[in-house]
């Protein structure tokens, strides 16, 4: 498929550089194949892509969680490198998939807090800014329980507003609504669009709520950048999705 783009003029300086970035496993086929595009400011970004065309490895190289076989990223004028991967996290705020991978405190309110906390702010103002930020995913009344009193859905709200308490200029997201009912899809997506940050970059199969949420979209095939358009629309370019195995209509 022919890569389609964006008539859309952007002038201004990118927050995130991606070229020509190569990853592969040892001996094995890139799973990522050359990939170059740009974020900027303002931007609100889904990532789509069938099972295994490398959305997770892509999200992970942009954090420095894995070193590019060749190619550089550059975070906000910075290249990912080892040595400035403490910078690069302290602008990115980062979802993995199984949110239990960012609770370990005794009770929710601790794991939100945790964060500021550690960054030097003090107890009062960081547990005050965790209340509020539970407020916002209307968690308020499980403060004081523990991640295991939680559904998977909660878990996962929780665990964004960890990253959130951080104040991230970037947010990446890896499957934000597995697990969310409707009401709880609908609720993240209100507090998502709201939110003051530069770029928000989500991978997600849920094509009708990054319809609402988002308003590019990368498509990954194979490794690569096939697509690359406005999200309303490619999800009215069946055609298109069913090409790439995202069949709108499942």
């Amino acid at each position: 498929m022919s890569q389609l783009t964006t008539s859309k003029s952007i002038t201004s300086k990118p927050e995130v550089i991606v070229e020509k970035l190569v990853y592969a496993y040892s001996k094995q086929e890139p799973i990522l194949r050359e990939i170059s595009f740009n974020l900027y400011a303002g931007e609100r970004v889904a990532l789509m892509g069938a099972t295994g065309s490398g959305k997770s490895t892509l999200l992970e190289n942009l954090i420095g969680l894995k070193e590019p076989t060749s190619g550089k990223i550059w975070i906000r004028g910075t290249p990912v490198e080892t040595k400035t991967l403490p910078e690069i996290r302290s602008y990115i705020g980062f979802s993995f998939q199984d949110a239990n991978d960012q609770l370990f405190m005794p009770t929710i309110l601790e794991d939100v807090a945790f964060g500021p906390r550690n960054y030097g702010v003090p107890a009062a103002v960081a547990v005050d800014k965790a209340r509020k930020l539970l407020a916002d995913f209307n968690l308020e009344a499980y403060a004081n329980r523990s991640v295991h009193e939680l559904s998977g859905g909660q878990r996962r709200l929780a665990a964004l507003a960890t990253i959130l308490a951080l104040e991230p200029k970037i947010l990446i997201l890896d499957e934000p609504t597995n697990g969310l009912d409707p009401k709880w899809r609908r609720n993240l997506a209100e507090v998502l669009i709201n939110l003051p940050v530069e770029v928000m970059l989500i991978a997600s199969h849920d094509l009708h709520w990054l319809g609402k949420i988002t308003q590019r979209a990368l498509v990954l095939s194979r490794g690569q950048v096939v697509i690359d358009k406005d999200i309303k629309l490619l999800l009215q370019d069946g055609e298109s999705l069913e090409a790439v195995g995202l069949p709108l209509d499942w």
